[in-house]
């Protein structure tokens, strides 16, 4: 890979007004090792007074190195220095908009950072007993109250430590379900527009994917689904609204023709920001919901931070969560809080009891917003995916072309075929405006897609700067200037071979590409 030196703010970094204010990080960075000297280093230790001993007369002489380490050597003021302006090549959701269709990678309300960076939170070990923990105890209980509340569902495991994990442990209890009910089913049904994850699941939940088509309005095709179902069926994987942005208008008959021959609903999260205090997967019929607490409620996503997949349940479905888990005593131990193992469990999913802090901050997030808030957050976001729709309508086409919920997915089809400039090509050229790149290429079922989810968190200046962006880059392809094909030109790296780098991955510091 290639680098490329610049010194000037996109246009978005400043709310989409141009500017020529230098920034830093922009530049190649040298490497650790670049900057070392010898004889620097990072830290001081005062004079002990304790005799100095060689190293042979503390540790066996067979675990020591013949030679020390190759290590920087660098002062503390040049260290700080170098990770902070390699913190400033990092897009991020605290830099600007980061409009990946679903993912809902929104802001994160720096309140909830501060609860889960409170002592008496984060410095708790994950095995201390019931009795020392009552006050995290209690949190949980309450998250796991208000995330049944908002989906509708009667209880919940917050065990698993993301959404795939999410996914396999809703499937392990579908199949726990039906063991109990002595039934060996085969089968579990998925929409063509479905999240990639969701057959993987299947597959290591020990079923077979069955497929059916979306309609011509991008929904699931009724008449297919019917086609399909029979008692060799566990369940449908669903997402309402689904990946292309669109509300599965026939859910409740969905839900009548998967229950009728014994299966059961289960409703994929990644979507729930669209929907929040408007409707509930339980009122529609789902058994099983799961939830992407790192994007619906604010945790840390697109950073690399720890995700977090509780998985909700109908009543029949109680018994089989995964356990141990929190809850609320009853009988006189004094204790008001303790765990319990549902008499049916699966088991554990997680090694302890699931990614805490995430859960502290989603409480939070939830707390902090209340019922209206939390309705006030899917407004908005169902808002700005239409006002992004309606806009950029006469420069891509609609794939599907009514009112969208949170995502609306575009299509760059016509521009490749009259310019040459692919959906990647716009991506790559999005990035020079100061914007992440949207999700290209899916939903599979869409010919060069640009799926686009703004979220509640953008402000209309931000969105407004995010369409300008986007015409400006149609309007500069159809003048003739296809230099969108060798876009990103402004960025710390500039365009990556990236089949070559998936097959020849050199992951070193010393890594430098032809």
């Amino acid at each position: 890979m290639s680098e490329t030196r610049s010194d000037v703010i996109p246009r978005a970094a400043a709310g989409g007004r141009a500017t020529s204010a230098p920034i830093m990080g922009r530049a190649a960075e040298p490497t650790i090792f670049e900057l070392s000297e010898s004889g620097r280093s990072s830290y001081q230790l005062r004079t002990t007074g304790i005799p100095e001993r060689s190293l042979a007369d503390l540790i066996p002489g067979d675990h020591l190195r013949p030679e020390a380490p190759p290590l920087a050597e660098v002062s503390e003021r040049d260290l700080v220095a170098h990770f902070t302006r390699l913190s400033a090549r990092q897009f991020s959701v605290d830099l600007g908009a980061y409009p990946l269709g679903s993912c809902t990678m929104k802001y994160n309300p720096k309140v909830c950072d501060a609860v889960a960076g409170l002592a008496g939170l984060a410095q708790v070990h994950p095995g201390a007993p019931a009795h020392l923990v009552q006050g995290w105890l209690e949190i949980l209980v309450d998250l796991e109250a208000a995330l049944c509340e908002i989906t509708g569902m009667a209880a919940a495991t917050l065990q698993p430590a993301a959404g795939a994990a999410g996914e396999l442990t809703g499937l392990l209890l579908m199949r726990a379900w039906h063991d109990a009910n002595g039934e060996q089913r085969r089968r579990v049904i998925i929409p063509d527009s479905a999240h990639g994850t969701n057959p993987a699941s299947v597959t290591l939940g020990g079923y077979e994917v069955t497929t059916v088509p979306s309609d011509e309005r991008g929904c699931v095709d009724m008449a297919a689904l019917r086609s399909v179902l029979d008692t060799d069926v566990a369940g449908i994987m669903l997402t309402n609204p689904n990946t292309l942005g669109l509300f599965e208008e026939d859910i409740a008959e969905v839900a009548e023709a998967v229950h009728e021959v014994g299966g059961l609903l289960y409703y994929d999260g990644a979507n729930l920001n669209a929907i929040l205090g408007v409707v509930r997967p339980g009122d529609m019929g789902f058994d099983i919901v799961h939830m992407n607490l790192h994007k619906t409620f604010a945790t840390p996503h697109g950073g690399g931070g720890p995700g977090a997949g509780p998985v909700a349940v109908s009543e029949r479905l109680v018994d089989f969560l995964p356990g141990p888990k929190p809850a609320r005593l009853d009988d006189e131990s004094g204790d008001r809080f303790g765990w319990i193992t549902p008499p049916r469990s699966i088991g554990r999913v997680h090694g302890w009891h699931g990614n805490a802090l995430v859960l502290a901050r989603a409480l939070t997030y939830i707390e902090v917003h209340g019922a209206d808030g939390l309705r006030r957050v899917a407004e908005r976001a169902v808002l700005n995916a239409n006002w992004i729709r309606r806009r950029l309508a006469g420069s891509f086409d609609v794939a599907y072309d009514r009112p969208c919920m949170h995502e609306v997915v575009f299509s760059a089809s016509a521009l490749r075929k009259d310019e040459g400039i692919k959906a990647l090509d716009v991506a790559k050229r999005l990035l020079e405006e100061g914007f992440h790149s949207p999700t290209v290429y899916f939903p599979l079922i869409v010919d060069e897609a640009l799926m686009i989810e703004p979220t509640e968190t953008e402000s209309p200046q931000t969105l407004e700067a995010l369409a300008d962006a986007l015409e400006r880059i149609v309007a500069e392809a159809r003048s003739g200037d296809h230099s969108a094909t060798e876009a990103p030109r402004t960025t710390p790296v500039r365009r990556v071979d990236e089949a070559r780098a998936a097959r020849t991955l050199v992951p070193t510091f010393d890594a430098r590409g032809d």
